[in-house]
């Protein structure tokens, strides 16, 4: 039996917590909510940085070259000029289709940003690629999505959202119009439903995907802050991005050509490296090295051939905008606004699932889960992680009970 195709989508700026799949009860994503009840649903993959390339080297890494070396053909359509130049080499055809800021705002779907990287994607299908990697940034740059995909998210009572194109990226404070950041919200969604779509639309025109010929893998590189947690949009040169869940928490989703495990949620802690190293068993290629290695890499299939797995027990975010340790039922944040990491250790303990959107410190009711976390971030910020991934969790991994 010949090995099945990959698709692989990686949307940068793709949080899990706006997807219906992952709770939210306000956008619609019929597409994806199909994907998911097709497939195995990663609840918790947690960036282990916020530097998109390392993420993407961690998911995808040289797959693309290594299924070409096999003789299996490969296109890439992607948006990111960048990431298709250190991806382009024999057997890759790479399509890139840049995402700039219109002029006007479309009124097809097809015209926007996202709609020429699906459009050229499925237009690579004509070539039999025995994996085509669709890698799109515009969601941090451009919300162009015709007026009808943001227009259900508008009740007849909101002000008008903002007009413009541009990813808007701001502080967020006391003096901030709470109606702009909710006209924000709703273009965004808007921009998740056009994705949706064109998603949709791309899994009907696989060849063969009727009959299962296709494993499809769908995941977020990095979330985008919201107005949570007093930023909107990405980062300027001002601010440097903090590792809160908004930002670290991504959407996965990956359907077997089988069907293997179809409607199945997984609760455990995952990493990018583990969809790396899944991808590349799925492909019959052997594990990887690099930043698969280094993450100690845990492939997924003995979830889709038996539903047993190694469990993680703790996933570390590292970047300059600080530190984030997630755990079954935690997460610690060092690096906030006034929090920075060299302030002898200081953070914010949050306990998961509970407090989903970390809104409530309890460093202080539990300090010694606080502790011991804080000796993972440490040894992680001095760029100690294999002795960060070794070191003892506080013990009882419960949160608090509510009250």
């Amino acid at each position: 039996m010949p090995d099945p195709r990959l698709l692989v989508v990686t949307i940068d700026r793709l949080p899990a917590w706006i997807l219906p799949a992952y709770g939210a009860t306000w956008v619609s994503t019929p597409a994806l909510d199909g994907l998911a009840a097709a497939g195995l649903l990663l609840d918790r993959l947690v960036a282990t940085s916020l530097d998109p390339e390392r993420t993407l080297d961690a998911i995808v890494g040289g797959l693309p070259a290594d299924v070409a070396a096999a003789g299996r053909g490969v296109v890439i359509a992607t948006d990111d000029a960048a990431l298709a130049r250190r991806h382009a080499g024999p057997g890759v055809e790479v399509v890139v289709v840049p995402a700039g800021v219109p002029s006007r705002r479309p009124r097809d779907a097809r015209r926007t940003a996202l709609g020429g990287l699906f459009a050229a994607a499925s237009a690579a299908l004509d070539a039999g690629p025995g994996c085509l990697w669709i890698h799109a940034t515009s969601l941090g740059r451009v919300w162009d999505a015709p007026q009808e995909f943001h227009e259900p998210y508008v009740d007849p009572d909101d002000p008008p959202p903002p007009a413009g194109m541009a990813v808007p990226a701001f502080a967020v404070d006391a003096g901030t119009d709470p109606d702009l950041i909710v006209g924000h919200r709703q273009m965004f969604a808007g921009q998740v439903s056009l994705l949706d779509r064109l998603l949709g639309a791309m899994m009907a025109a696989l060849p063969g995907a009727g009959r299962g010929d296709w494993t499809v893998c769908l995941c977020g590189v990095r979330g985008l802050p919201l107005g949570i947690h007093g930023r909107m949009g990405p980062p300027d040169d001002a601010a440097v991005e903090r590792p809160f869940g908004e930002s670290i928490h991504l959407p996965a989703i990956l359907r077997a050509a089988d069907g293997a495990m179809a409607g199945q949620r997984y609760g455990g802690v995952v990493v990018p490296a583990d969809i790396g190293a899944t991808l590349r068993e799925l492909a019959g290629l052997p594990p990887g090295g690099g930043a698969a290695a280094a993450a100690d890499a845990r492939s997924l299939c003995d979830l889709l051939a038996r539903w047993e797995h190694r469990h993680r027990d703790r996933a570390i975010s590292v970047g300059a905008g600080g530190v984030a340790v997630t755990t079954d039922a935690w997460r610690w944040i060092e690096g906030e606004e006034g929090n920075a990491p060299d302030a002898g250790g200081a953070g914010r303990l949050h306990a998961l699932p509970d407090d989903f959107f970390e809104m409530c410190d309890v460093a202080d009711r539990c300090p010694a889960e606080a502790a011991a976390l804080a000796h993972v971030a440490a040894l992680a910020r001095a760029g100690r992680l294999e002795e960060a991934r070794a070191a003892p969790l506080a013990a009882g991994g419960s949160p608090p009970s509510a009250g």
